[in-house]
Order: C-alpha cells, then structure tokens, then sequence
C-alpha cells in the first residue's frame, strides 16, 4: 500500500498511500474534486461534483481511510442544479463548503457550514446577486484569521453575452461574455454576506474568472485571478488570458493594481476548458503561483514565487517534463518557508490521465523530479472535473486528490486520495 519513490538527482523520496477511492458509495460520475485540511486535528476534506448533487467526505487520519461521503444540504433538487464545489476550514474548525447553483433564472454560489467538523452540515446560505437573469461560476472559499468568509466567484450582470467553447471530453471554455472575478464576505460564519465587490477592474465586462485566494496572517487577502482581455464592448469578445495577482487590506472592499504574472511566458486559450491556476503560502509567507498556457504547438505549465507578498514574481519555471498539447491542470501548497508543493494531473502519458507530484525550493529550485501519485491511469475519453485537490498537512506531508476513469471503475469518474510524506528536501 506504501511506495517510497526516489526524485531522480535529489535525495528526496515521497512515500505514497495508501491510495482510496474516496467516491466508490456514489453511483454515477464524480469528478472536479477540491480539498481542505486542518492541521490541528490532522483532518482531511473532500467535496467535489457526485452523490446526486453535491459530495462531501472526511477523513480524521490524515487522509489513509475516508468516512462515507454525504450530500451537502442545498445541492440536491429536482429544479435547480449545483456544480463547482470548493471548501475551507476555519481557525476555529468550521467547515465551510460551497457550490454554484441554477435556480429559476439566477445562477449563484451557496456556502453550507459545519459546526462539528463535518459531520453534519447545519448551515445553508444563499449569495443571491441583485441580476434578475444573472451568468455566475467557479466559487473559490477562504477563511481570515479572524474567521471571516471570503467567497470570489465567476458573475455577469448578463447570462445572454456569455457564449462557449465546449470539448467533447472535458469542460467549457469561454469565448465570449460579461466575465467579472467578484467577492462576497461574511463577519457571522456564513449565515449572511455582504454585497459584491469588484476584484478584476473594468465591472461589467473585466474579462476576470477563476480566482482562487490564500489570507495572510495579519488579514490580507491574495487572489489570483484569470484576465481575458475585451476587445469588443458590444459582442463581450476576447483575447487569449494571462494570470493576474491582486490583494486586498481592508476585507476585499478595494483591491491593489492587478500584477501580470509571466508576461512572457504564453497565453491562456479561449478553449482551454480546465480552471486555470492557483495560489498558496508558505510557513513563511512567500507566495506561490502556478498556471498552464497553450500555445499553437504547445501546452506548458509554470511556477513562479514571490518573497514580497506579490509585489514582485520569479521568473516562470516549467514544472511538467513535457511541453505535449494536453491539459496540464496545475494546483499548489506551501510547506516550510522557502518550500512548495506542486501538482499537476496530465494525460501527457499515452496511457492516460494521471496526478503526479514535484516539491520546489525558493533557495535551491526543483528538489527533483515529478513522482507520479495516482497508481492507475484515467481514461482521456471520461471528464475527470476542472480541479484537484492539494494540501498540507505539516512540512513534509501532504494529501493529494484526483478524478479519474480507471480500469476498474467501469468508464465512470471516481475521486481518489492519497498522503504523501516528503522527505529530505
């Protein structure tokens, strides 16, 4: 069940498993898997799209065996539907998840919280947005020190300008539209939020979507958002996207000049169909950023690093070996100060889709080479969801998650989990 892997030209080794099928009670496709730890139980969260609406699963030993999932309450409903889960853990051991959900003509996020680390899920808020007949996706949740909710999320004033780009066996990409990165903030545990802000400048049309976050210690709010530009004022049409680094002081109310990450290192695709990016900090409070860009013969993923709280980024470096025109969906965590964790699920490999897992060095760069985590590969013809899950539990040990069609599964996404101890980096 335990495989200790060497990283080739390093001394490091990830000892990985066991690995779980955490989804196997749910019938039918699960898939688009986010996760959440709290360090100070050694508990690991799971929610992801399955379970007939929204799925949610524990683990209270650091991710080595699961606890049946459940339905998170106000996912699962005959007249409406819910997608894009994610979830958080507040300092006093809340559990907040939250999920996009069409109902009538809105479309907007709900926040469920759990006074009892998970086990149930007491709470049901709904964000609903003051647009009649509304565009929203992909919900990001972060929690402050002082325990206030943070939710960013995809909104249009106007469903009726967005327009897609669809793959056969993946997700959705945008070609055009009102795109605009929101937040929303809540001061009680997400029995109520306030009203939006703007975090991408040009409300109604920035071109702003996906916009993961990290809160600092003293309460600054660190988002990193996709930014298609809109070349047209009338069709909402866009150009090819770039990463984006903003903060905010004062609780998300106004938010710094946005920071453009690798500006020299390629584009976002319109089609690109997988959430694109990600954000962490470390023990000492550097930042970490990692993204994919597709280019006319190529698809790169990329790392860059900042010691100054965003002021200023790292050059990109390349974390996947290759540079193939496959997905390569990239997530990040923060270990020790000076340490990060990167992964990224690629069907690079002829034989499918697989999780694989590199540990980087602020001082010394690549601690090695990528470790491949997940033990089956996944079936390129099955959508395995737009994100996957990473966290840190404590420096040197971290739990992975993943969707995937593997050979035993019968042709249906599962979601799979794994902890990975780390050494000698």
């Amino acid at each position: 069940m335990f495989a200790a892997t060497p990283a080739l030209g390093a001394g490091t080794t990830y000892t990985i498993g066991p690995v779980v099928d955490v989804s196997a009670p749910c019938a039918g496709q699960n898939a688009e898997v986010e996760q959440a730890v709290d360090p100070a139980l050694g508990y690991v969260y799971e929610t992801w799209m399955g379970c007939r609406g929204i799925a949610f699963a524990r683990s209270t030993d650091g991710g080595r065996t699961f606890e049946e999932p459940l339905s998170v309450p106000g996912s699962v409903g005959s007249n409406y539907n819910s997608w894009d889960a994610a979830v958080a853990v507040g300092a006093d051991g809340t559990v907040y998840a939250v999920f996009m959900l069409t109902r009538a003509s809105q479309w907007y996020p709900v926040v469920a919280a759990s006074f009892d680390h998970g086990s149930t899920f007491t709470q049901v808020t709904r964000l609903i947005p003051p647009d009649p007949h509304n565009w929203g996706d992909r919900p990001f949740i972060a929690v402050g020190p002082d325990n206030s909710v943070y939710v960013t999320w995809d909104y249009g004033p106007d469903r009726s300008t967005v327009t897609y780009l669809c793959d056969p066996t993946g997700s959705c990409g945008f070609a055009t539209g009102q795109l605009n990165v929101v937040m929303q903030r809540s001061t009680d545990h997400g029995l109520t939020f306030g009203p939006m802000t703007y975090v991408s400048p040009g409300f109604p049309a920035s071109g702003g979507d996906s916009a993961p976050m990290v809160i600092e210690p003293n309460g600054r709010i660190d988002v990193l958002y996709q930014g298609y530009h809109i070349t047209d004022p009338t069709t909402y049409a866009m150009e090819p996207g770039y990463e984006y680094f903003t903060a905010s002081s004062d609780g998300g109310q106004t938010w710094s000049s946005p920071v453009r990450l690798g500006p020299d290192n390629g584009t976002m695709s319109l089609a690109e169909w997988w959430i694109d990016g990600a954000i962490a900090m470390d023990a000492g409070g550097n930042l970490y950023a990692v993204w994919d860009t597709q280019g006319t013969d190529d698809d790169v993923g990329w790392l860059s690093s900042s010691v100054d709280h965003g002021a200023h980024w790292s050059d990109p470096v390349q974390v996947p070996p290759d540079r193939l025109q496959v997905p390569h969906v990239m997530e990040v965590s923060g270990g020790s100060s000076g340490t990060a964790y990167v992964s990224f699920f690629s069907s690079a490999d002829p034989q499918g889709y697989a999780d694989y897992l590199r540990t980087f060095s602020i001082a010394h760069g690549w601690q090695g080479a990528a470790v491949r985590v997940s033990p089956d590969f996944g079936d390129i013809s099955v959508w395995p969801g737009d994100t996957f899950g990473i966290s840190t539990l404590s420096p040197g040990n971290v739990v992975l998650s993943w969707g995937s069609a593997t050979s035993s599964t019968q042709k249906k996404s599962h979601i799979f989990a794994a902890p990975v101890a780390v050494r000698g980096h």
